[in-house]
Parts: C-alpha cells; sequence; structure tokens
C-alpha cells in the first residue's frame, strides 16, 4: 500500500510525489452574484481563486464573491492551457463538463 501525505482535511497526495512538484489547474467558478460560470486556468489555484474573490481579476470582479464547482490539474501547463480554450471556445466540451458536474453547479 503507497504512503500518503495528508496536505489538509480533504487533500491527499501520494508520498513519493516530488515536494516541488509544480501542477497546472483548469477550474470553473460559479458566481454567487449572478450564478454564471467562468474557466481559467492557474499553477496556484488557492491564490487564484482568493484573487477572484478579492476583486483582482478584471474580467471577474464585478460578479464576485466566487464558489469553486471543479477542478482538474495537469502536469503539463500546454495540456492545461489546451483543455482550458477547447471549454471556452467549444460549446460542447463545456456542455459535457456541465452535464458530468451538474450537482455542483445547481
Amino acid at each position: 500500500m503507497k504512503k500518503e501525505i495528508v496536505t489538509d482535511a480533504v487533500h491527499r497526495v501520494p508520498a513519493d510525489l516530488p515536494p516541488h512538484q509544480i501542477m497546472f489547474y483548469v477550474y470553473v467558478l460559479k458566481s454567487k452574484k449572478d450564478m454564471q460560470l467562468y474557466v481559467g486556468s492557474t499553477n496556484d489555484l488557492r491564490k487564484r481563486f482568493k484573487e477572484h474573490n478579492d476583486g483582482k481579476i478584471f474580467s471577474t470582479k464585478t460578479r464576485r464573491p466566487f464558489e469553486l464547482v471543479y477542478y482538474e490539474a495537469y502536469k503539463s501547463e500546454k495540456d492545461a492551457r489546451v483543455r482550458e480554450s477547447n471549454l471556452k471556445l467549444r460549446s460542447r466540451a463545456f456542455t459535457q463538463l456541465k452535464k458530468r458536474i451538474e450537482n455542483s453547479v445547481a
């Protein structure tokens, strides 16, 4: 059985993961103001989420507050950017994702 390191009450990472492995995230936020969804990407999800809710992101500052409803993690920044682009530009990809997470975005 692989050892795990508990990073907080919810997240667990394998013990053999390099301590400074950088991951890239594609995330979906839901505005509590207008109930609309926003897709973005970052290499520091906690920081970016805080920036959105603090009004530091121009494209979302009028739609605060937000809740994080979904994210995907990638080792490759390019993979994360391609996925973000697909979700933003291809309505079918975003529609399929919303169906998968329909209870989270309700």
